[in-house]
């Protein structure tokens, strides 16, 4: 009797030890709503590329540029000089902008926005001015083209400029002040 209790209560312990199983979920989502997400985008990125082409094959006399950042752009006034910087991070930059629709009507003007002091990458700014400035140097004046996710994106500003407005921006940087000189 006794080894019938030992062989028992042996099984009974192996049995015991095993590892517990995962769950495995009673339904499971598809990626369907990041998919048409996706699509939409494409649809409006789409959309936004066209009206730029539009833009700059109607205005020849621009030299456009494509950014690796995902926008347009071309210079109004370009300095040539070398040795001045362009701005980099923790830089103060000074600078003025207006926006505008693709038809030309101004959203902002550079009097209602004022005068601004940027610090690079330490302030918030949307993304593409933030990465346009990047290219400029002082005193010079570029027209950008930015497609809505460049922009104000899904939301806009939640006061003038709407969901999925792509923009025109001029930006003139007056100055450029090197965070070494700051500090």
């Amino acid at each position: 009797m006794r080894n019938i209790v030992l062989l028992i209560s042996t099984l009974a312990i192996l049995c015991s030890c095993k590892s517990p199983e995962a769950r495995r979920p009673i339904s499971s989502k598809t990626g369907s709503f990041i998919d048409q997400s996706v699509a939409r985008n494409k649809k409006l990125y789409a959309r936004e590329k066209a009206s730029f082409e539009k833009i700059m094959k109607a205005n020849p006399e621009n030299e456009y540029m494509a950014s690796q950042n995902g926008f347009w752009y071309y210079y109004n006034t370009k300095i040539e000089n070398d040795t001045l910087i362009k701005p980099d991070f923790g830089d103060v930059v000074n600078f003025n902008y207006n926006l505008k629709t693709l038809n030309g009507q101004t959203i902002y003007s550079k009097e209602d926005i004022k005068t601004q002091n940027y610090v690079m990458d330490k302030q918030e700014l949307f993304s593409g001015l933030r990465e346009g400035l990047k290219l400029m140097k002082a005193g010079e004046t570029v027209t950008f083209m930015f497609p809505s996710q460049k922009a104000y994106g899904y939301y806009g500003d939640e006061n003038r400029i709407g969901m999925n407005v792509p923009l025109i921006c001029e930006v003139t940087v007056n100055a450029i002040t090197d965070s070494k000189q700051i500090n």
